[in-house]
């Protein structure tokens, strides 16, 4: 399955595409309707404030101004401030909601992001760049929060007002309102031919940056190796290049955001000269009143003024909507790993069988074809072969860490894709050549998934190590279980994270325990404990060895040869040496 989110998807184009994604933006904010229509009354009655300022203005000066009425200057003078003051107040409260509003928005969103994450296959990780995501969960999901937060409700505000303006503008004078709305025609006609470049533009600029995170994600995570081949240099031109390219498609969105703005500026000024034209003529005419044009005049900056900032807006508009396609194309993504439902297919006393398995990744050439074979409980089988024969892949494919392209495996009698995650976790423990740990302390990485052993004391704890013979494997540790570690793993060595996995894998008590090459990095002494540890599980236990030293399968009740497609049981040891010896040969 196609998991690359910067690869091309189907899009819904024009008009349709912006309604699809306006519809599914505003359902993510359903929780939030009561106080999204508070916010709206109240920016309601705020332009309504607004609006009827100018014209109670121009009547000030008509009814009192030129008649020298003076106590009623003062009285509307009054008037327009407490309307002013209301209006100030109605627009706190709208921007204090919104901001609540944006924020709460934010913080389900990260979560619904992350959570959509950590149900997506394997697969889906190695076709994406973790930078990428990172800057999709934090860059991505804050454009969206500062539309909602800030640009929401101005933009409905200024399209409030102006609307509102554009009607007593007609109302006022009809023909002079026509001549000064004509310009808005032109307008209508630039912006929508105009948006879909907009948004093109940003969507760029927002994949720019994208990889850009990727390269930095890169370059910190991999220091230690940069520095030790003093390839310093090769890292910087990458990131420099990556820079160069967000800051170039950058400058192209900031040219395409701004473009709007000075267009409706001149349309502004446009509409103004007309007005001051005309209602000076009309005046001369004895058709139109100083006090008319005073409110006129206002009531055009109320209808261009608005305009220009929606034209703002409506570039940030365009960006929010390419932030949103790239969160909506993620949360769009279903896994490849669904479960099926629960059907007993038992075959004899095998704990895994694999019956006419073919595989392939999603990039790459067959790993397996049409290969069958058992494993059955309480035996310990090797699988040898030369790299790239698809050792890893087979118990990777055991894990369920992907699906087969063809076949079935089942596990303890029933079809593999009909277990749960935990299901499945609880019955397969798998220790990998290059550990993964996670910052925190030996306790939480030990217990990291194990429910059944959360909830106990450090001696608690203790004991069940003892009773499964890992307690001599935290003595190196001088803090013992709560000793501090770090996701990089830098305070402690390679060894000693392997031998951390091995504890948290042992301690879970699987049925089929996993090993590739889960000793590659320990010393000798150390091997020999586990290599005892190992032969003291339960008699039940299912052991899988992957390993390219022959020292460590020697033991092993069965060997399989995995290379070319296939999985050969090898018989003794000797003719598994000797298959290796003649592929090596080949080779």
């Amino acid at each position: 399955m196609n998991y690359n989110l910067n690869k091309p998807y189907k899009k819904i184009k024009g008009r349709r595409r912006v309604l699809a994604s306006l519809q599914k933006l505003f359902t993510i904010i359903g929780k939030e309707r009561r106080n999204l229509i508070v916010a709206f009354v109240a920016i309601l009655l705020n332009a309504g404030l607004s609006l009827l300022g100018p014209y109670l203005l121009g009547y000030t000066i008509d009814a009192h101004v030129q008649t020298k009425n003076y106590q009623g200057v003062l009285i509307f003078a009054g008037i327009l401030l407490v309307i002013y003051i209301s209006a100030y107040i109605l627009n706190y409260v709208q921007i204090r909601m919104m901001g609540g509003i944006g924020q709460r928005m934010l913080f389900r969103l990260r979560n619904s992001v992350f959570e959509k994450l950590q149900e997506l296959p394997l697969d889906f990780f190695n076709q994406n760049k973790a930078g990428d995501l990172i800057s999709r969960i934090n860059n991505d999901t804050d454009k969206l929060n500062q539309f909602f937060s800030q640009s929401l409700m101005q933009f409905i505000r200024n399209l409030i007002i102006m609307v509102g303006a554009g009607i007593f503008l007609l109302a006022i004078n009809l023909p002079l309102g026509l001549a000064t709305l004509s310009p808005t025609l032109l307008l209508l006609i630039f912006t929508i031919s105009v948006s879909p470049w907009i948004r093109r533009k940003n969507e760029a600029t927002l994949k720019s940056l994208g990889n850009l995170s990727a390269e930095v994600q890169e370059g910190l995570a991999n220091f230690k190796v940069v520095v030790a081949f003093n390839r310093r240099d090769y890292f910087r031109k990458r990131l420099k290049d990556a820079n160069r390219e967000n800051y170039k498609k950058s400058i192209r969105a900031g040219i395409a955001n701004s473009i709007l703005s000075p267009i409706y500026t001149f349309a502004s000024n446009i509409g103004q000269l007309i007005v001051l034209s005309l209602g000076i003529w009309l005046i001369i005419q004895g058709r139109f009143s100083v006090g008319l044009l005073i409110s006129f005049i206002a009531y055009v900056s109320n209808f261009y003024n608005p305009l220009r900032q929606i034209a703002n807006l409506w570039a940030s508009f365009q960006l929010t909507l390419a932030a949103w396609d790239r969160i909506s194309h993620l949360l769009s993504l279903k896994s490849n790993l669904p479960i099926i439902e629960s059907m007993n297919d038992t075959f004899g006393s095998s704990l895994i069988h694999f019956r006419n398995v073919s595989f392939s990744y999603p990039t790459g050439e067959e790993v397996l074809k049409d290969v069958s074979f058992d494993l059955q409980r309480g035996k310990t089988y090797a699988f040898v072969g030369p790299t790239g024969g698809g050792k890893t892949t087979t118990a990777s494919l055991i894990s369920r860490l992907y699906d087969v392209t063809k076949g079935t495996i089942l596990l303890d009698g029933k079809d593999i894709r009909s277990y749960t995650a935990c299901e499945r976790a609880s019955k397969v423990g798998f220790i990998l050549q290059d550990p993964i740990l996670f910052t925190g302390t030996i306790r939480e990485n030990i217990l990291y998934g194990n429910s059944e052993c959360g909830a106990l004391t450090n001696e608690q704890l203790e004991k069940e190590l003892g009773n499964a013979q890992l307690l001599n494997l935290l003595k190196p540790f001088e803090k013992g279980l709560e000793t501090p570690i770090e996701m990089s793993g830098d305070s402690i060595s390679l060894g000693q994270k392997q031998i951390i996995a091995f504890m948290r894998a042992i301690l879970r008590k699987p049925e089929l325990l996993i090993l590739d090459e889960a000793t590659a990095n320990i010393d000798t002494v150390t091997e020999k404990q586990l290599e005892i540890i190992l032969n003291n599980l339960p008699i039940s236990t299912t052991k899988v060895i992957i390993a390219h030293r022959l020292n460590t399968i020697k033991n092993a009740d069965e060997i399989f040869f995995v290379n070319s497609q296939r999985i050969i049981a090898a018989g003794s040891f000797d003719e598994a040496l000797n298959m290796l010896m003649s592929e090596k040969g080949e080779s």
